[in-house]
């Protein structure tokens, strides 16, 4: 017999776990055995108080890129894209700082998050030619790594490309690609793009938790800029998220029986994968829009997201026709999102998600292989060492420091599990351990480690500790 959710017992257990994270409201969704459960619990908002519902939509943040992935491989069915041909292909201007990456980059690369593109796309503003302004303010903008050499998360700009490569192609705005391309085809009313069909009398409230005393606060920032987008602007509700797992469930079908893309574009979506330097914190493999992890040697299909102040996570789990979405309006906690989806997967006897590795006490490094600065615009990490031990300093900018209300330097210890990769424990209560990855060792010309991967993010070394 095919077990079955007890969805009283797990909306309790759920209930629990926002009052211990601090988090006012989550929905959950799971599909399985081409059934739906579906609950809400908490409030929308600290202030109104006013209760959760399944039909309460939720910013959905980087999770956006699936859906826009999705898009694209619509017109790679149809012939109009090719995911191996160059960028200018369809953007005859397109241009960055290195003549070579401006000729080579693929859609595929900007998929894969492997066009070591940097995210100087300046201020595009807020109008409907916002991705045109991204296109066009990248023509100085240098590489982060050659291209196709690594893979390092781009939150906004590759996903704005791809967005222009869409808009280009079928000749309207890329909220309207979504909406006739995915959203109206599938009987989607609750997702869209376009800020301005979001109903207020439904949407979710942002919360940051700043410290666990005074709780949860509305966010100061309630939406993302539109540069934002293509990877990171949709709002849904758990229920049609659910509808985005279907297809990647069910061969390219929706729901509703419409076809949305083909069997073997699906199979290129979760079959063309990278590596992840950090395999431990999202998954072993990027592929076209979605993470490709392993559970305890099943594959699961993994896509997130975070605006400041909202979560999403959605997890599928093509062998046993299951799929887990989880929405917040607080966090995000990887831990409270462990612990939400291990209790529903528990409940169909199905692979929970797997622990961190432990740290190998026994590994003897050498310090001077790691230590120096890693850096990008608005992100700085120094590593360092003491007594034989590695530490992290994440330096903050002031806006970031503020808005979280930490000071502008933090220090971590580096715990290792390899030679290049580490557990980094939490340096406050509501912090969670982290991954990091210290990788491409040899490469520099002193031999030490060339990047520093964490969270998706991808650091180079820039030079020695100050």
């Amino acid at each position: 017999m095919t077990p079955h959710i007890d969805g009283a017992r797990v909306r309790e257990r759920v209930a629990e776990l926002l009052a211990e994270y601090g988090i006012p409201s989550a929905a959950v969704g799971v599909l399985h055995d081409g059934e739906i459960t579906e609950f809400a619990v908490g409030v929308r908002s600290v202030r109104t108080r006013e209760p959760a519902t399944t039909d309460t939509v939720y910013q959905c943040g980087s999770l956006t890129k699936t859906w826009t992935a999705l898009a694209l491989l619509r017109l790679v069915d149809e012939g109009t894209v090719d995911l191996d041909a160059p960028v200018r292909t369809y953007l005859p201007g397109f241009t960055v700082a290195d003549p070579r990456a401006g000729a080579t980059v693929t859609p595929r690369h900007l998929l894969h998050h492997t066009s070591g593109i940097e995210e100087h796309y300046g201020d595009p503003g807020e109008g409907e030619d916002v991705y045109a302004r991204m296109v066009a303010n990248i023509a100085d903008a240098p590489q982060v790594f050659p291209v196709g050499h690594t893979h390092g998360y781009s939150a906004a700009l590759g996903y704005a490309i791809l967005a222009r490569v869409l808009e280009v192609c079928d000749g309207t705005g890329w909220d309207a690609v979504m909406r006739d391309r995915l959203f109206d085809p599938m009987g989607l009313t609750s997702t869209t793009s376009a800020r301005e069909r979001v109903d207020p009398a439904r949407a979710a409230t942002g919360h940051l938790l700043l410290s666990a005393a005074d709780g949860p606060r509305v966010t100061p920032v309630d939406r993302l800029p539109r540069a934002f987008g293509p990877g990171g602007g949709i709002t849904s509700t758990v229920r049609e998220t659910l509808a985005l797992a279907h297809v990647l469930l069910h061969a390219g079908v929706a729901p509703n029986g419409r076809r949305i893309i083909s069997a073997r574009a699906l199979r290129e979506m979760t079959e063309s994968r990278v590596p992840n330097p950090d395999p431990y914190g999202f998954g072993p493999h990027w592929g076209l829009g979605l993470v490709v992890d392993d559970w305890h040697g099943r594959t699961v299909y993994a896509s997130d997201g975070s605006t400041i102040g909202q979560n999403a996570r959605l997890r599928v789990l093509p062998e046993t026709g299951t799929a887990v979405a989880l929405l917040t309006n607080g966090g995000p906690r990887e831990s409270f999102a462990r612990a939400v989806l291990d209790t529903v997967l528990t409940e169909l006897g199905t692979a929970t998600v797997p622990a961190l590795p432990a740290p190998d006490p026994s590994l003897r490094l050498d310090p001077s292989r790691y230590e120096g600065v890693y850096e990008r615009p608005g992100a700085r990490y120094e590593v360092s060492a003491e007594a034989g031990r590695l530490h992290l300093t994440l330096v903050l900018d002031p806006f970031h420091a503020e808005l979280l209300q930490r000071p502008e330097r933090i220090r971590y210890e580096l715990l290792p599990v390899s030679q290049t990769h580490f557990l980094m424990p939490p340096a406050h209560p509501l912090e969670d351990t982290q991954t990091v990855a210290l990788y491409g060792v040899g490469e520099t010309a002193h031999g030490g480690a060339r990047y520093l991967h964490t969270n998706s993010r991808v650091h180079p070394r820039t030079g020695p500790l100050p």
